[in-house]
């Protein structure tokens, strides 16, 4: 089994997440930032009144106090808490824009993965959009994937998926399985005929109970019985 590790490659950067959001001369991640963390928070049930009346009077645009505003919400009704969820939004902000640092992470994942292999690969987090790039481009070197696994998976996100266009299901993948916490904020959506419509759809399991403390690591989603299951039943055939 491999394990690719690319931590380093990331470095977020620095401002107070309230402050970052709505910086003018960092327009691009600041309207990526902010359009997850309002689609998280419509997930979530929060509406726009919830958050002015959060916010205080006298607040009537999504300024510092607004934000600030929706991320203590947030907070209270997310596992993770917004320091968490903005540090893998940023992640997923540099791997998809900045290509020195999606050039670092690919090396790594693709030095993992022997092309005429039969290989069953397993995405994390951002570790799944990293994999659905790569499987899809890699498809046509000789990737063989009898199952490709997707665990705690943001692509179903409008803003990451939207930037992954046009989305498909990957050739060398035999099969998918994607399976999420309800809990887990970050894996906001089941990657179904609404969210990441593909042919052959990609089969979801939504009812995962993770043991993290976030709903979100990969431990509590390995420990899922059927989880467990499918990769040990594809890598024993």
């Amino acid at each position: 089994m491999r394990f690719p590790y690319y931590g380093d490659a990331l470095t977020n950067g620095s401002g107070a997440l309230s402050e970052i959001i709505v910086r003018e001369s960092d327009a691009p991640r600041a309207a990526f930032l902010r359009a997850v963390f309002l689609e998280v928070a419509r997930e979530c049930g929060i509406c726009d009144a919830d958050i002015a009346a959060e916010a205080g009077p006298g607040v009537a645009e999504p300024d510092h106090v607004w934000f600030r505003a929706l991320f203590r919400l947030l907070d209270r009704a997310t596992l993770a808490g917004t320091g968490s969820i903005a540090l893998f939004i940023d992640d997923v902000h540099r791997y998809l824009t900045d290509a020195g640092v999606r050039d670092a992470i690919d090396s790594e994942v693709r030095a993992a993965v022997t092309p005429g292999v039969e290989t069953v690969v397993v995405g994390h987090s951002l570790g799944s959009v990293v994999t659905y790039r790569l499987l899809c481009q890699e498809c046509a070197l000789g990737w063989r994937v009898p199952l490709y696994v997707t665990v705690g998976s943001p692509l179903g996100v409008d803003a990451i998926r939207e930037r992954l266009a046009p989305i498909a299901h990957p050739t060398c993948a035999t099969r998918w399985f994607n399976a999420t916490d309800r809990r887990d904020a970050v894996a906001l959506h089941p990657l179904d005929a609404t969210h990441f419509p593909v042919e052959p759809p990609i089969e979801n399991k939504t009812d995962v109970h993770t043991t993290t403390p976030d709903g979100h690591g990969i431990r509590g989603y390995l420990t899922d019985p059927e989880v467990a299951c499918r990769i040990h039943r594809a890598l024993t055939g």
